[in-house]
């Protein structure tokens, strides 16, 4: 840890700001405004003028060595009081990141960026009407981001917009996520709603929840046939939502068709059947039935000591068998998930993955980076799970890039997340024409996704506007047992409010 005395006294949201950058450098810095017990000292001046330039600059000392920068940028209008501020966050923060990559040696790939959609930061200004070479220009001049990385924004963007040909237009749709909140067992790294099936079958929640499920597939699809809404895609997730029966399935797919308007217009269904252990034969051709043919069967690692480490307790025998089972039965767009930096595993551990990845060559590979969530069991036992230092999650990344190209994948779409390993990022690769839609759509938040089930965050987005009102579910299957009915009544009114013309 690393104390940063500031000398300063900064706004709120400069603070917190200013602690993310320090975070990029150091595991849980600490931004002070009192010398004593710091590790360094960071002073910093701002001004504007009256035409509208922001000129910044730092000097950062640490053990009698000093670190200067210095960065002007020009703005044509004067901004509201909203928008100066913004400006001023990142003038400074464009200053603190140069003095902390001299006197660290490290360099931040990412620049600046500390939030989850780099991409939705480029189409702004590709909607904006600039170039691909003047973007680039402003993400690598303003906001310290590396050619690398620009590089796959500009690829992710071109891929979306050839999947997604009207995906500016798109808001006028709705998509929608189905949360099921039930899992074999919890996962060490996860904090998605996911509650052991066995236990609360036997207290009687899994078939009140079902029984809740229905009802609000009905009620939210009532307002959408009256609006006449069309659906763009539909993803079933949680926990996992093949964890249920296959006659539950099949029971609450059949509701979904009742319930929804236009549904030979829907472009994509998915459905999560991360864990191995769900599927089974009964449970695949519920999906065939109902003409569901993309799925997710998540390895994670396909080292054993891995899985249980992390406490996934199927097999790596259990997920090679069930992608064929999968495939054989008619699933012809499959993904699968690879974690970066999972518990004790490097360089041979990961290259073992790939290998066995390329034995299969599912439709898609979503490689993400290991991220310390809050609320997770290896966040909050972190001395239990040793993992790879920053060089070799970078190498592994730069493994999985090189291994994606090699086998005829693109990348479509990327996220971040705090505390990510490395500050690195998660990225969506498939076999060209193989995207799901979902993700891209959540991801860029170019349209309102609807939230039903346990656990599920409805994200409204005015589609004139853009203006975004959040909404989420309980969580825990109890509470949403007690409360969906009075949700159902919330999300109406927002949508109500939203498309009232």
């Amino acid at each position: 840890m690393k104390a940063i005395h500031i000398k300063e006294q900064l706004k709120e949201d400069w603070h917190r700001v200013f602690n993310h950058i320090a975070n990029l450098f150091y595991e849980d810095s600490v931004i002070q405004f009192e010398h004593e017990g710091s590790d360094m000292s960071l002073q910093f001046d701002h001004s504007t003028d009256a035409q509208h330039t922001i000129r910044t600059s730092a000097k950062l000392e640490v053990d009698g060595q000093m670190y200067t920068s210095q960065y002007a940028i020009d703005y044509s209008t004067e901004g509201t009081e909203k928008e100066r501020n913004i400006r001023m966050k990142r003038a400074l923060s464009h200053v603190m990141l140069d003095v902390l990559e001299q006197y660290s040696g490290m360099t931040q790939q990412w620049g600046i960026l500390t939030g989850i959609r780099p991409t939705k930061l480029y189409h702004k200004y590709r909607k904006s009407g600039l170039d691909h070479a003047q973007i680039a220009t402003v993400l690598k001049e303003d906001f310290r981001i590396s050619d690398q990385k620009i590089g796959l924004m500009e690829a992710i963007v071109e891929r979306q917009l050839k999947v997604i040909p009207d995906l500016d237009e798109i808001g006028q749709e709705i998509s929608i996520y189905i949360g099921v909140p039930f899992c074999p067992t919890m996962c060490a790294y996860c904090t998605f709603p996911a509650y052991a099936i066995q236990s609360n079958r036997k207290a009687g929640r899994v078939d009140k929840f079902i029984d809740g499920l229905h009802i609000e597939l009905r009620e939210m699809g009532k307002w959408l046939t009256e609006k006449n809404m069309r659906i763009t895609s539909i993803y079933w997730g949680g926990g996992t939502p093949t964890s249920i029966e296959a006659h539950e399935m099949d029971a609450l797919y059949k509701t979904m068709f009742e319930a929804f308007p236009n549904p030979d217009s829907i472009r994509e269904i998915t459905v999560e059947a991360g864990r191995p252990d769900t599927i089974t034969p009964e449970k695949i051709e519920v999906l065939k039935k109902w003409g569901i043919d993309r799925i997710s069967v998540n390895p994670q690692s396909y080292t054993q000591e891995t899985l249980k480490a992390i406490g996934r307790h199927h097999t790596v025998e259990e997920t090679v068998e069930k992608f064929w089972l999968s495939r054989n039965s008619g699933m012809n767009n499959i993904n699968m998930d690879l974690i970066i930096g999972l518990p004790n595993e490097g360089i041979e551990e990961f290259q073992h993955s790939l290998e066995e990845s390329a034995k299969m060559q599912p439709e898609s590979l979503t490689v993400h980076t290991l991220s310390f969530k809050r609320a997770s069991e290896m966040t909050r036992n972190k001395d239990k799970y040793r993992v790879a230092d920053r060089d070799t999650v970078g190498k592994m990344m730069e493994m999985a890039t090189n291994w994606t190209a090699e086998n005829g994948y693109v990348p479509y779409y990327l996220y971040r997340q705090k505390n990510i390993l490395g500050n690195l990022e998660n990225v969506g690769y498939c076999k060209p024409g193989e995207e799901s839609i979902y993700n891209i759509v959540i991801m860029e938040e170019v349209q309102t996704i609807l939230g039903i089930g346990c656990g599920a965050s409805s994200k409204f987005i005015h589609p004139e506007t853009g203006k975004i009102t959040q909404f989420h579910n309980p969580k825990d299957p109890a509470a949403y047992i007690m409360t969906f009915e009075e949700a159902i009544a919330k999300k109406i009114a927002i949508l109500d409010e939203i498309y009232s013309s």
